[in-house]
C-alpha cells in the first residue's frame, strides 16, 4: 500500500465509487446514467483523471445530492493553486464578462498546453516535470467556464509583443497563434491586438476587469509575488477607463486577426526559410559578374557546406 497522500482527484473518485457501490451499481450502469463511457468512470474513480464539471453536476442529479459533488469537484480543481489565486478563480467562474489586458504573454485562459508549459518552465525552473504538468492541467481547466450554458464574454487586448515573444520555440508559437485564431471564432471571445505602431499603451502592466452577475465590477492584478482583487469604486473606474483607451487604440477584430495570421506564417517560415531571390546570391551571377564582384572586396576562400546528418 502506498504511503503517498491521497490526491484531490483520488479523493473525489473514491467518493463516487462509494456512492455507486452503496447502490449496487456497476461502473457500466453508472456510465449509462451519467451518459458517458465506462472507461471514463473507471479513470475518475481511480483518480487518474479529475472529473469534468458536467460529470460532477450529473452525479448530483443521479445520486440526488444538493450540489455536493459539484462543490467537491471544484475544491479538487482549486487544490494546489496559491490561496491568493483561488478568489480570482471563483470570480472568473461566476463572471458575466472578463476584460483582460496582456502586454507580454498570451492570457492564461487562452494558452495552449505547450505554451503554458514553456511559461511555467521559465518561471519555475526548479519544479519537476510532474509539478509542471499539474500546473498546466490546472490552467487548462480554466477553459471550462466556456462549457457552461451561460459562458462569460471574454475580451482580450493583446499587445503585439506577446505575438513576437517566442515562448517555447517557433512550433509552440505557431500552435498558440492558431489557437487564438480558432478562439476568435467563438461569439463569446473577442481578441484585439495593440500594435507597436500605437505607441505607449494606457497601462503597461497586465490587469483584468471582471463583471459580476449583478453588474458590479472588480479589478484583478498581479504583483511579482501574488495577485489581488480590488472592488473599490475609484480603483475599478480608473482601470475601466484605461481598458477603454486600450481597446480604442488597438486594431479592429479583423485587423487583429490578420496580424495574428501574419505572425503565424512568419513562425512557419523559421523552419522553411525562403530561398534568396535571383540576382542577390553570388552563385546565380554570370561568370564575368562574379569576377567583378570579387575584385570589389577581399578574396574569400570558397568553403563547401557539408550536409547535416539526416539531410
Amino acid at each position: 500500500m502506498s504511503d503517498a497522500p491521497e490526491s484531490p482527484a483520488e479523493a473525489f473518485g473514491n467518493e463516487i465509487k462509494c456512492a455507486r457501490e452503496a447502490r449496487g451499481w456497476s461502473q457500466t450502469v453508472l456510465a449509462e446514467k451519467l451518459c458517458c463511457q465506462q472507461p471514463y468512470v473507471s479513470k475518475v474513480e481511480r483518480g487518474q483523471q479529475l472529473a469534468s464539471a458536467p460529470f460532477a453536476e450529473q452525479c448530483d442529479k443521479v445520486f440526488g445530492t444538493p450540489g455536493t459533488y459539484a462543490r467537491m469537484r471544484q475544491r479538487a480543481a482549486d487544490a494546489g493553486n496559491p490561496l491568493w489565486f483561488i478568489p480570482y478563480l471563483q470570480l472568473e467562474r461566476e463572471a458575466s464578462a472578463i476584460c483582460d489586458y496582456s502586454p507580454t504573454l498570451v492570457a492564461g485562459i487562452l494558452q495552449t498546453p505547450r505554451y503554458a508549459e514553456a511559461v511555467y518552465r521559465s518561471a519555475r525552473p526548479e519544479d519537476t516535470t510532474d509539478q509542471i504538468k499539474a500546473q498546466v492541467e490546472k490552467r487548462m481547466r480554466r477553459r471550462e467556464v466556456f462549457d457552461t450554458l451561460t459562458p462569460p464574454s471574454l475580451w482580450v487586448v493583446l499587445h503585439e509583443s506577446a505575438l513576437r515573444t517566442e515562448v517555447g520555440g517557433a512550433d509552440v508559437m505557431r500552435e498558440q497563434l492558431q489557437h487564438l485564431v480558432a478562439a476568435s471564432e467563438s461569439p463569446h471571445i473577442t481578441i484585439q491586438v495593440f500594435p507597436f505602431s500605437a505607441g505607449s499603451p494606457a497601462r503597461a502592466t497586465p490587469f483584468k476587469v471582471l463583471t459580476r452577475q449583478d453588474g458590479t465590477e472588480v479589478l484583478y492584478e498581479e504583483t511579482y509575488e501574488r495577485g489581488q482583487v480590488d472592488d473599490s469604486a475609484e480603483v475599478v473606474t480608473a482601470a475601466r477607463a484605461a481598458y477603454d483607451r486600450l481597446r480604442a487604440d488597438a486594431l479592429s477584430r479583423e485587423e487583429s486577426l490578420a496580424l495574428i495570421q501574419r505572425a503565424m506564417k512568419e513562425y512557419a517560415h523559421e523552419h522553411h526559410p525562403r530561398p534568396l531571390r535571383r540576382g542577390v546570391d553570388q552563385e546565380q551571377l554570370q561568370p564575368g559578374e562574379r569576377r567583378r564582384l570579387h575584385r570589389m572586396g577581399p578574396r574569400l576562400r570558397s568553403v563547401r557546406r557539408r550536409p547535416r546528418p539526416g539531410q
